[in-house]
């Protein structure tokens, strides 16, 4: 019955259909009697408004008014929820989109549909919109890009799922910070009713709002409506927190504010704190302290160093989705991973007269170039299925180890850190691999990454060596994986030879392993190494 309830609701034809309906089986019993045949009118005027939530498969009634020997309300059929789990949009990849469709005789609204923040990724709490490729008033069908939301980790495009109207925009361009399932639009299916909604806002919405109470005169309301209306109709009333200035002890103010107000030899509880709680802060004490014409000044020693922090020019840069992120992930890692590092220098002679032989046929082919990152990507996909104990994450009852090689490859863009994969790299030839890097490099500097462009990834490569001409460093891991491989600048160096006045020239690459030692214990983090390091030293290998 839910199912057909939905189908006759999301149909203009058959809208007035769940009138029959939206009453138990009693009332459906009622509507086919003989006594009832004269008052069908009558049943269908009993109704007063209806709501269409966003969760599926459970109907409730209630009612008020008098009740016939078969248990039927007569009059005063307050409120039916429906609700469906038919959502009108959804991001392209495959998240839920929270949406409900409301009605509301009450507020004069049409059938239309709640558009709510939608959940783009597991870790995803809030969301921006980075812009709305429809406008007010737009028809939008099944397919269509609606708008792009940024997520935590990327920005993401909402497509349509069924054809309709965008009536309004409840969250423009650029909005932030907006909690997952908070409503950002609203749809309807004609056309005729999108000005409806031109002074719409969701805190009017009916879908969260009680039924209006109607008082009944045939007969008294029953009493478990009146023990739930009691509590509402005599709140307990809210007492104000008031800022005790009796005595010291329960004056409450920052460091700050008491250091100053020694200094000053001001009492506290001469003094109405603005701050949270009526917390006393610097400002009141300086404040209290004008009023007394005053200078407030600091301490002698420090007075220069006040002078140099009032000329400070700077601007804020407001954080975006990805920053925090990130900040909060490193943060978790570098707290909760034990980590430790394992440095080696390799010798990049041979890699790099390989690289100049594949480069040269792959200019005779017409094919892009190959860079030293790609080797070192392929190096490390190799060594990690020769050690798979390195390929692993840790959890809280079991070690996991994968048996695919998908290799993040951290890029930094104007937005911030983005950590694309490269999926099975070590099945892969180094033209795909390099293929590959830089069309997710690219989509990473465009804002434009899928979930699946950056998850599932195994192990990490961080290469600040080539771009940069950094020399060294130490990379933190990327939870949950359990290793991360910071790749430095290649130089040359002397080496000494067997005689006295022997000695050559050669390059060497430094790199270095950072490891979760919950994983990876130091032996199998050099065994690793050396792995890798044989790879790279004898590069003609990789192409066995």
């Amino acid at each position: 019955m839910a199912y057909a309830s939905r189908i006759m609701n999301h149909s203009k034809k058959l809208r007035d259909v769940p009138n029959i309906l939206r009453y138990r089986h009693g009332g459906l019993v009622r509507w086919f009697s003989n006594e009832a045949l004269g008052k069908r009118e009558e049943i269908l005027k009993a109704r007063n408004h209806v709501n269409v939530a966003a969760e599926k498969g459970s109907f409730s009634c209630t009612a008020n008014g008098p009740v016939s020997s078969l248990g039927i309300f007569k009059r005063h059929v307050s409120t039916m929820i429906m609700r469906s789990g038919n959502p009108m949009l959804a991001p392209v990849a495959g998240s839920q989109v929270h949406s409900r469709r409301a009605f509301s005789a009450d507020s004069g609204l049409p059938p239309h549909q709640e558009i709510g923040m939608p959940s783009l990724s597991p870790t995803m709490t809030e969301g921006n919109i980075a812009r709305w490729l429809k406008k007010e008033g737009d028809k939008i069908s099944p397919g269509e890009v609606l708008c792009e939301v940024e997520t935590d980790k990327a920005t993401v495009e909402m497509e349509c799922m069924e054809e309709g109207f965008l009536a309004k925009i409840v969250k423009g361009d650029g909005a932030k910070e907006i909690k997952v399932g908070e409503i950002i639009a609203i749809t309807v299916e004609d056309e005729e009713d999108i000005g409806k909604f031109k002074d719409y806002s969701p805190s009017a919405s009916g879908a969260d709002a009680a039924p209006p109470k109607e008082p009944s005169s045939s007969a008294p309301p029953p009493p478990a409506k009146e023990a739930v209306e009691e509590p509402v109709s005599s709140p307990a009333p809210k007492t104000p927190k008031l800022t005790p200035a009796s005595s010291e002890d329960r004056i409450f103010a920052s460091p700050l504010a008491k250091k100053l107000a020694e200094e000053h030899k001001v009492s506290l509880s001469e003094i109405k704190g603005t701050g949270p709680d009526g917390r006393i802060v610097k400002a009141d004490i300086e404040d209290y302290l004008a009023s007394r014409g005053k200078e407030v000044s600091a301490p002698a020693p420090r007075t220069k160093a006040g002078v140099a922090d009032a000329a400070l020019d700077y601007v804020d840069i407001p954080h975006t989705q990805i920053r925090k992120v990130t900040a909060a992930r490193l943060l978790l890692s570098k707290q909760t991973v034990p980590h430790y590092y394992l440095t080696v220098d390799t010798r990049v002679d041979k890699l790099m007269e390989l690289r100049s032989q594949l480069n040269s046929l792959q200019e005779a082919s017409g094919g892009k170039r190959i860079s030293v990152n790609d080797l070192v990507i392929k190096a490390v996909a190799l060594a990690l299925k020769k050690v798979p104990q390195c390929n692993s994450s840790w959890n809280d009852t079991y070690t996991r180890q994968y048996k695919n090689v998908n290799i993040n490859v951290a890029v930094q863009t104007d937005n911030g850190l983005y950590v694309p994969v490269i999926r099975d790299a070590d099945k892969k030839g180094l033209s795909a691999i390099g293929e590959e890097v830089k069309h997710l490099a690219q989509k990473a500097r465009d804002n434009s990454l899928k979930p699946e462009d950056y998850e599932g990834g195994t192990f990490t490569v961080s290469n600040l060596g080539g771009p940069f001409g950094v020399k060294q460093f130490c990379a933190i891991v990327n939870p949950p994986q359990a290793g991360i491989l910071a790749v430095g600048s290649a130089e040359k160096r002397v080496v000494p030879g067997s005689g006295p006045d022997a000695y050559s020239f050669a390059s060497f690459m430094a790199v270095t392993l950072s490891c979760d030692h919950r994983v990876i214990d130091g032996a199998i983090g050099a065994e690793w190494l050396k792995a890798f390091k044989g790879y790279i030293e004898n590069p003609e290998s990789m192409l066995l």
